[in-house]
C-alpha cells in the first residue's frame, strides 16, 4: 500500500494563516511575524538549538496575539473569511484519495485547519496539525500592556540576515547580533516568568521534528513502511519528514518551495494549481519512488502524464486546469538553481510577504 502525505499551507492553500492572523489583529503585525519567523529560521537551522523545532513560530507569536485579543472565534471566522485554496487541489484530492490513503501534515492551528477540511471536504481525523485553545489561558491588563510594549519593540527591529554557511552567533553582523540577543532575552527569560509564558510551554506545534513523527504514525497506522509514502512540502518545516521518507526508499517533493524545501526533496514543483499533486501520487502509486524520479528526469510533467493510468489521463481531459510551469528532478548539479527559481516562483504565486517566510 502506497500513502500520499501533503503539508497544508503552500501545496493546498496559499494562505499563511498564523502570518496574517498576525497582520490583521495585531498592530505591524507583519513585520512582527516576519522577524520571529526569521529568529525561528535562525535557531533551528543555524544554530541548531537543543530541543528547538522548526515552526516554533506558531508558539512563540501567542503572547502578542493573546495580548491583542484574538480568541478560539475570532481565528475561526478570520481563517473561513480569508481561506485561499490552490486551484483544483479539491480535484487532486479527491483523485488521490480513491486510488491511496491521503493525509495532510500541517504546522497550522487547528482552527484554519478546521476552515478548510470543511472547504475541500477532506476528513479532520486525517490531519496532523497545531492543537491550539487561545481561551483557556488568561493575562491580566498589566501583562497586556507589557506584551504589548514588546511586541511593538520586536516589530521595530531589522530583519536578521543570515551569513551563507553561518552557524555561530559570532557570524552575523554586529547589529543582527544584538537583534538575536534581545529576542533571545524576551522569548527565554522574559516570557517564561509571564502568566502567558504557559503557552510556550504548553502549546506544540506541529514543526518539523513533529511532521516526521506524524508521518511514522501514518505508516503504522496502516502496517505501511515509510518508504511507502510520497511526502509534499514547500518549507523548513519539511526539511526533516523530507530526510525521512528520502532515507527509508519513499519520493520528497517541493511543491513551490524555498530554499529549505529544495535543499531537502527530490522533485521540484512550480505550479499555479494543484492537480499536478494527482498526476505525482498517480505514478507513484503506480511505479513507486525511484521510478517515479526518472520518470521525471527523462520528460519532466509530459512524462509524467504519459507513464499514468488511463483513468487519470481521462480524469485530466474534465478537469480543464493548465499544466504545471515546471517538474524537474532535483540534483547537486541542479539544486542551487531551482532553489533561486522556486523561491521566485513561490512569491508569485502566495504574495512576497508569505514567500519571504521559512
Amino acid at each position: 500500500m502506497r500513502i500520499f502525505v501533503s503539508d497544508c499551507e503552500g501545496p493546498i492553500a496559499k494562505n499563511d494563516n498564523a502570518f496574517e492572523v498576525t497582520e490583521h489583529f495585531v498592530p505591524d503585525g507583519d513585520e512582527l511575524f516576519s522577524i520571529i519567523s526569521k529568529y525561528d529560521d535562525i535557531l533551528a537551522d543555524v544554530f541548531e538549538k537543543p530541543g528547538y523545532e522548526a515552526g516554533s513560530t506558531l508558539k512563540l507569536i501567542l503572547p502578542f496575539l493573546k495580548a491583542y485579543g484574538v480568541t478560539n472565534e475570532t481565528m475561526r471566522r478570520f481563517s473561513r473569511d480569508t481561506l485561499l485554496l490552490m486551484p483544483g487541489v479539491k480535484e487532486a484530492l479527491e483523485f488521490i484519495r480513491q486510488i491511496m490513503p491521503a493525509f495532510i501534515v500541517s504546522t497550522s492551528y487547528e482552527q484554519y485547519i478546521s476552515a478548510m477540511c470543511d472547504a475541500i471536504e477532506f476528513p479532520v481525523s486525517n490531519v496532523y496539525c497545531t492543537r491550539l485553545d487561545l481561551d483557556r489561558y488568561e493575562v491580566g491588563s498589566e501583562e497586556i500592556g507589557t506584551l504589548q510594549e514588546l511586541a511593538r519593540e520586536i516589530s521595530r527591529m531589522p530583519l536578521p540576515e543570515i551569513p551563507e554557511g553561518a552557524k555561530r552567533l559570532e557570524e552575523f553582523s554586529s547589529r543582527d547580533q544584538q537583534t538575536i540577543k534581545r529576542l533571545d532575552e524576551i522569548f527565554w527569560s522574559i516570557l517564561p516568568g509571564m502568566a502567558s509564558g504557559v503557552m510556550l510551554r504548553c502549546v506544540k506545534p506541529i514543526g518539523g521534528i513533529r511532521k516526521a513523527e506524524a508521518v511514522r504514525k501514518i505508516a503504522e497506522r496502516h502496517g505501511a513502511e515509510v518508504g511507502d509514502i510520497v511526502y509534499v512540502g514547500d518549507s523548513i518545516t519539511d526539511v526533516p519528514p523530507f530526510k525521512l521518507v528520502g532515507e527509508k526508499g519513499g519520493l520528497t517533493v517541493s511543491f513551490n518551495g524555498n530554499v529549505y524545501a529544495i535543499r531537502g526533496a527530490q522533485i521540484a514543483i512550480m505550479s499555479e494549481n494543484a492537480t499536478v499533486l494527482a498526476v505525482i501520487a498517480d505514478v507513484f502509486n503506480k511505479r513507486g519512488a525511484a521510478e517515479s524520479i526518472e520518470v521525471v528526469r527523462s520528460g519532466g510533467y509530459e512524462a509524467l502524464v504519459a507513464e499514468a493510468s488511463q483513468r487519470l489521463k481521462d480524469t485530466l481531459k474534465r478537469w480543464k486546469f493548465a499544466k504545471p510551469q515546471r517538474v524537474e528532478a532535483i540534483t547537486d548539479e541542479n539544486r542551487a538553481k531551482l532553489a533561486r527559481e522556486s523561491t521566485e516562483f513561490r512569491k508569485s504565486v502566495r504574495g512576497v510577504a508569505i514567500g519571504k517566510l521559512g
